[in-house]
Parts: C-alpha cells; structure tokens; sequence
C-alpha cells in the first residue's frame, strides 16, 4: 500500500489501484510477451495482501508460482532499484488450486440445472429449434421434479421428452425427434471430451473461492486452464456461470473499502466469440451491477477491441502493454487501443503503445473522485512470488496441504432425474409371468439401459486400450 492505494509500478508518478474503486472492474491488454500475466500476478498479489481473496484463471500454467517466494535476479533488482522497493521482499501467498477435469487441482463441479439452457445451449452450439427444445427439457423437469444434476440426467430428460413428446407439445410446442436427436449426440462429444466432469456433484460453494488465510490475507483461487483452453467453449461457459452466480447470490454492499472479491478472467475473448446476443447482453448487465455486490472483475486479452463496447465502457482501471502495428489493421487497432485513455498532453499515446519494452505499459486507474486518471507510461513493479510454474511435485504437495483436501474429491451421485424417470418407467412395466412379446422399437427402460451399458463398455475399453498402450510404452 502507498497513500491508500496499491503500488503497481510508477513512471513519473506511481500508479496506484485504489481498492474501493477496484469493484469499477478493470483491464490488461497487450500483445503475447509483453507482461500482462506478470502485471495479473503483480495485482493479485497486492489483493491478497490487504485480505482480498481472488479468482484467476491460470492459461499458461505461469501463474501458480504465486504459491512459491520469487528469487533475486540481476534484472529483477535493476527494475526495484528504479522504483525505488526493497530487494528482500519475496514471499509465498497463500494458493488453492482447481480444475474442471480434476488433475491439476480441486475438481470443478456444477449441477446441470445451474447451467441453464442458455450457457448449455452456446456450449453445444445449438440452433434456434434445438435450444428450444432444451429450453422444455429444463422446463418440464423442473415442473415435474425432476433434479439435473449430471449428463446421464439430461440425456434421460432428453428421452423422456421424446417418449412423451405428444402430450408435452400439446402444452409447450412442436418437440422434433431430429432436434432431440441433435441434442443428443452433442451431449455424448461433450462426455467424450472429458466435460461429463464437469457436470455433477458435489458442485462447488461460493464461500470457498472467498476464504481467508489464517494471517488474513486473501486466498488467491487459481484455475487450471492450459488443458481447458483446448475447448474454449467449455472455459467461457464456466466463466459466465461463475459471474452469475456470484450476481444472483451475494448480497448488495454498495461501494466497500475494498472489494469482497476480484476475478481475473484471461482470454476474455472466448467469453463473447460466437456468443448469442441474449448471452452477451446477460454478461454486459452481470458486470454492470455485480460492482454493488462488492466484486471486481478484470478482463485480461490482447487488444480492448476483443470487448464489446457496452462491457468495455465499464471498466475503470486500465493497463495497456505494447502493441505491434505491422499491418493496417494493426494500426487501427492501435489507434482505438489509445482512444480508450484520458490523453497525456506530454506524449501521444497511440504512438508509445507501440515503443513499450517488456514489462511497460500505459496505466490509467481511477482517481479518489472515481474518474479516470490521465494515462500515464509506468514500469510495472516484479512480483514477490515466483515468475513461472511449479513443478508436479510442488503442485502435489500443496494440494495435499489444501484447506480444502478432501472434500471435493469424490463424486457423489444422488437420486435425480435419471434414477427417477428409470423408477417411474420400471413401474410401468406390466409384471406377467410369460415374456412379453417382442415390440418393435424399444421403450425408455431399454433405452436407459442400453445407454448405460454403451457408456460402461466405451470405459472398460478406454482402460484396455490405455493398459495396452501403457505396455508398450514401457
């Protein structure tokens, strides 16, 4: 801290994020190498100090050395010397780590129905009729009771609905077996792809992305994503659910002294690429209003332009790393990048957008009247943690010395919509003494069946086929 505000780095004056306008949300932009994960670790740092907890997403892998004291380096102690900072400050901060799939971290859970048909629709990349038809799917289960929590209940909605598609289109409109079928099989690339993991419980509580360590500073949540931006789809859909559910859950506080918790979301590109107009207006008003619930979200990408202007006029807090203008078109770019600060009479800052060395940017947070400060060219402040990975023995031993070890390990799968309707139908089925005769087509309890039995013999394969390679292999 320095006058109440946060030292990032300084240039002819310091920059300093104030932490009761951090909740005014934020930006990190600028070309691959130039620093902004560096400048991420440098903010996150600075929040857990002052008891913050935060939420980041780990793209690289580079952001888990938060969890382990930086070393001194020759170039490291030139840039504290200019800014004028002890050369002996390097600590470890307190870290959990997670991860959708469960390898590299606390798995990520989240029950179906908290999805919702619109984010699953995106995820599965729907057209309008089949959203629709997802959009009953939800309805109709949740008029009758019926819990999603995981994929095998959707796929069992999903049959029900066509088993009984005749009465529910009499109510709700025109159900296509086509479009179900669509449904389907998307859901199956979804499993196939891991995101089955995803789905299910037990999902995970709010209360432990906002934790505190014993010492008072904030827990910094980091997430796994080098794996997860193989299926950007999955990671945006996470993100907005994340976003949300923190809007439609925490209570109004107005404007804290500091925020109750920040995000940072890298590659925030993927959250609006492709995405419906529902969706993008639904994240432009979550990031609206959520600052009066006392959260602070930073987008993190390589160009503003990546943001849509309605989410883009919202961010307060900016930090601006080079720019290459070799093409037109990057000139442009450039050029709207530099329109987005309150101009420097002393420089043109389209122009030193693209002089920036590694580890420089334009800086503009706001001001203690909450506007915006005149854009200033600053170095960027290293960060006390380590600059780069952990190893996998780090990694395990620190997940095995998680506050949270333990309790979101195991799956648990309680009764729900697919042990429900599977109820419900094995109740139907006459009870005789002789065979039924053979039906043409099969019924819903056959279906269900022969679904799980696919599914167990698609895992037993995936085992042999691993066990055999693993022979080779060795």
């Amino acid at each position: 801290m320095a006058d109440n505000g946060l030292f990032i780095g300084a240039g002819d004056h310091p920059a300093l994020l104030l932490p009761a306008f951090s909740n005014r949300h934020g930006l990190i932009t600028g070309a691959t190498g130039t620093g902004k994960t560096i400048t991420l670790q440098v903010i996150a740092e600075a929040f857990s100090l002052i008891g913050t907890p935060v939420f980041a997403a780990d793209v690289k892998g580079d952001l888990a050395g938060l969890a382990r004291a930086g070393e001194p380096k020759p170039f490291l102690d030139r840039r504290l010397d200019t800014l004028g900072l002890p050369k002996d400050d390097y600590r470890d901060f307190p870290v959990v780590f997670w991860d959708l799939f469960g390898t590299q971290g606390h798995p990520v859970r989240v029950a179906a129905s908290e999805i919702g048909p619109l984010m699953f629709a995106r995820l599965l990349d729907l057209n309008e009729t089949q959203t629709g038809v997802l959009n009953i799917a939800y309805h109709v289960a949740d008029e009758e009771g019926l819990l999603l929590l995981d994929l095998k209940d959707l796929r069992s909605m999903l049959v029900y609905l066509a088993d009984e598609r005749k009465r529910i289109s009499a109510e709700y409109g025109h159900i296509s077996t086509a479009s179900i079928g669509a449904i389907q099989r998307r859901l199956l690339v979804l499993a196939e792809e891991g995101a089955d993991r995803f789905l299910g419980e037990p999902a995970i509580e709010l209360h432990d992305l906002m934790r505190t360590a014993p010492d008072g500073r904030g827990m910094i949540n980091i997430l796994a994503a080098d794996e997860l931006m193989r299926r950007p789809r999955l990671y945006a859909t996470f993100l907005v659910w994340l976003l949300s559910e923190l809007f439609e859950t925490l209570p109004e506080i107005g404007d804290p002294d500091q925020p109750r918790l920040v995000l940072f979301f890298d590659e925030a590109h993927l959250l609006f690429d492709d995405a419906p107009p529902a969706l993008v207006e639904k994240i432009e008003q979550v990031v609206r209003l959520i600052r009066s619930k006392g959260v602070g979200v930073f987008f993190v990408t390589q160009n503003p332009l990546d943001l849509p202007d309605t989410v883009l006029g919202q961010l307060g807090n900016r930090v601006q790393h080079a720019l290459r203008a070799f093409t037109r078109r990057d000139q442009r770019a450039v050029r709207a990048a530099a329109e987005t600060f309150r101009p420097n009479p002393a420089f043109d800052t389209a122009e030193v957008i693209t002089q920036l060395g590694v580890g420089e940017a334009l800086v503009s947070f706001l001001d203690p009247d909450g506007a915006p400060s005149v854009v200033e060219r600053a170095l960027i402040r290293p960060p006390r943690s380590r600059m780069g990975p952990l190893t996998d023995d780090e990694r395990r031993r620190l997940l095995a010395q998680s506050p949270l070890a333990g309790r979101y390990d195991d799956t648990r799968d309680r009764e729900s919509a697919y042990e429900m309707l599977k109820e419900q139908a094995e109740r139907k089925v006459p009870q005789t003494a002789e065979p039924p005769k053979r039906r043409r087509g099969k019924g819903f309890v056959e279906r269900i069946y022969d679904t799980a039995l696919r599914e167990a013999s698609r895992q037993i394969g995936r085992r042999i086929v691993r066990g055999i390679l693993g022979s080779i292999l060795r």
